[in-house]
């Protein structure tokens, strides 16, 4: 990640779900635990071997090194701002955490959890509460008319369901 991503994502929302925060607690731990370990001693190895200059396997490894130590550093980070958040047991308006089912204009059903821009995974159902779409639909309720303006030109829905869990 480049510097300006990382100022991008800090400047955000710091509300992570249970899930959120604990997937990124494995990675910080696998990083720290498993990872570097391993690449720090193929690189003591590759060390050993002697001409560092033309040691692909000792080049290659101080720049993974260089990688996962900036992945920690950020996780680590982020780890630290994050808040928990639990959606409401039933929720009467669009929050974080809710799932929310709704129709677009030719008639096509969507449901998405609103989550934090750290576990956004558009394929598997999760999107961001600071994307245009989850601004736009925080704080609607059901049958609620929503305009999401987007970069592809604005998108006119109509609120279906609002559930705290994916089953409305």
């Amino acid at each position: 990640m480049r510097k300006n991503d990382i100022e991008r994502i800090v400047s955000k929302t710091n509300l992570i779900s249970v899930e959120g925060r604990s997937r990124l607690q494995k990675e910080y731990d696998y990083l720290w635990e498993d990872e570097r370990p391993r690449i720090v001693r193929e690189v003591s190895d590759a060390a050993a071997e002697g001409d560092r200059s033309e040691n692909a396997s000792y080049i290659y490894g101080r720049k993974r090194l260089r990688e996962i130590d900036g992945r920690l550093k950020f996780l680590g980070g982020r780890l630290k701002a994050l808040k928990v958040a639990l959606p409401p047991a039933k929720p009467l308006s669009v929050s974080f955490g809710c799932w929310v089912t709704f129709e677009n204009e030719e008639g096509e059903e969507r449901c998405y959890q609103l989550v934090g821009p750290d576990e956004f995974d558009v394929a598997a159902g999760r999107i961001s509460i600071d994307s245009p779409v989850g601004t736009a639909l925080l704080g609607k309720k059901v049958d609620d008319e929503v305009i999401i303006r987007r970069p592809a030109g604005n998108m006119h829905v109509t609120i279906l369901g609002i559930s705290a869990t994916r089953d409305n």
